[in-house]
């Protein structure tokens, strides 16, 4: 007779509610295979019986109970605060139903008829959040409030990363950190160069698919005739030039999180295949009979008003739902004011490591000067200030002059180094002036295209969206020829609270 073994890690509790017999001894069977231990019941009040005489480790509820709704018994464990995590099994196309369980706190959802191996990836995922241990909540920066705990080093260091201590960043980083912990979709929301993606970064980190892969598209930057085979794959000889099975990006982001930046961008007709594919959780790669089934947890941005668009009926008001389960709105730079100074030292701290140069200082004088200026670009501007401040700089302190156009202009010429022309077309410019015929036209004529983008990109403050309404563009396009042409942008999301997406 074999003795227990003490230090052995316990079995995790699960929960199941449904009132179908043959149903619920299938959930059963499936998760005792996975070495579970599992108790059942059939209605809402058995359910609390079984609450009330133990804890549990997850909780699968069906929606709908002969006495009452699965929602009952999330509400239930929601107002006890305890620590189960509730899975809300709905029928198949109940959306609202699903989008309602999120919000009211369930980890996740399934839809039925319920596939098992989906069934199987969800509860393990569930045990895992529950399992992890919580840290110690931390004082926030300067203002003493707690901020809710995160669950990994990661995870801290990404909040870090989320530079400011004022009300709104205070508010962001403690929203980050409590909606991590589910499974539910966030849409992050902010103007061009506020620090989307560095927002989606932290929540990732701060969950329990840290470890897991975080893959981030933009939708508006993918040519409409490829968007299917990037977001879902595509198998050997589907289409011309394809030589070999691919995965797409739902595929990558399996166990992970996929970051949809600018899913404001993306045409209609993707848009109902998107929602079909988080709908189901499966997708199903170009030139195949089957489906994968994916499990990922959904974070997208935008810097559109959604709304606006649904009523505009350019995005789907159904996927608008789906997305907009829980919103992180970031706020403007003009908004948090007081966190310029840790702004500006973060980001000369970033620029003067990649530089290999001592850390330049900004005189209180300068800093005072520089809140004072609109800084419509939010952080992406003022990074792109700061290198130019820096780049051109004799010393240690940095000088700026605020009396040229824009919102803040230095005394000499602005441009970066990174958007100097090249060598070899400067060298086609001057070999041909504007009253000879070029050798090279297609150099020629890339080059004036060049010289534009950079012009127009300077003048608004590197804020693309500005850019390309000017020289009206759409963004797709403009985003096109910026990559084509091989322009340089500086980007804000290595140092500072507020990344650099537009």
């Amino acid at each position: 007779m074999s003795t227990p073994n003490p230090s052995a890690p316990r079995p995790a509790q699960i929960l199941v509610v449904d009132d179908e017999p043959d149903l619920r001894t299938l959930y059963e069977l499936t998760l005792l295979r996975e070495g579970y231990r599992v108790e059942a019941a059939g209605s809402v009040s058995e359910a609390r019986e079984h609450l009330d005489a133990g804890r549990f480790d997850a909780v699968i509820t069906d929606m709908r109970l002969p006495d009452g709704l699965g929602m009952e018994i999330l509400q239930r464990i929601q107002q006890d605060q305890r620590s189960e995590r509730c899975v809300v099994m709905t029928a198949y196309g109940s959306a609202e139903n699903a989008v309602e369980a999120l919000k009211a706190g369930a980890f996740d959802y399934l839809t039925k008829p319920v596939d098992l191996k989906q069934f199987r990836a969800v509860v393990a995922s569930a045990v895992q959040a529950q399992a992890a241990p919580a840290r110690p909540a931390r004082q926030a920066d300067e203002g003493g409030s707690k901020i809710a705990a995160a669950t990994s080093n990661a995870g801290l260091a990404s909040l870090e990363r989320l530079v400011g201590a004022s009300e709104p960043m205070r508010l962001v980083k403690s929203r980050i950190a409590k909606v991590a912990r589910g499974m539910a979709p966030v849409l992050v929301r902010g103007e061009s160069g506020t620090g989307k993606e560095l927002v989606a970064r932290a929540v990732h980190a701060c969950s329990q698919r840290s470890e897991g892969a975080f893959i981030a598209v933009n939708c508006g930057a993918i040519p409409e005739n490829l968007l299917e085979a990037e977001f879902f794959g595509a198998r050997k000889g589907s289409y011309t030039g394809s030589s070999q099975d691919r995965d797409g990006y739902f595929q990558a982001a399996r166990s992970g999180t996929l970051f949809l930046d600018e899913i404001g961008d993306l045409p209609l007709p993707m848009q109902s295949k998107l929602l079909r594919a988080i709908q189901e959780r499966s997708v199903r790669p170009i030139g195949s009979t089957q489906e994968d089934a994916v499990d990922v947890r959904i974070v997208s941005a935008t810097h559109k008003d959604l709304q606006a668009e649904v009523q505009a009926g350019r995005f789907r008001q159904d996927l608008f739902y789906r997305l907009n389960v829980i919103e992180i709105a970031v706020p403007a730079l003009r908004e948090r004011r007081e966190d310029l100074p840790a702004l500006c030292e973060a980001l000369l701290a970033r620029i003067a490591r990649d530089a290999g140069m001592p850390v330049p200082v900004l005189s209180p004088d300068v800093l005072q000067r520089l809140a004072e200026q609109p800084l419509h670009g939010n952080v992406r501007e003022l990074e792109n200030l700061l290198h130019r401040a820096v780049a051109l700089s004799d010393g240690d302190v940095l000088h700026l002059d605020f009396t040229g156009r824009g919102s803040a202009a230095l005394s000499v010429d602005p441009a970066p180094a990174v958007l100097q022309p090249a060598a070899g077309t400067a060298a086609i410019l001057e070999a041909h002036p504007a009253d000879a015929v070029p050798s090279d036209l297609q150099s020629y004529l890339d080059q004036q295209e060049r010289e534009i983008l950079v012009r127009a990109l300077q003048e608004s403050g590197f804020n693309r969206t500005a850019a390309a309404a000017r020289l009206g563009l759409s963004l797709r396009q403009i985003r096109y020829r910026i990559a084509r042409l091989g322009i340089a942008t500086p980007s804000g999301d290595e140092a500072n609270g507020s990344g650099a997406e537009d």
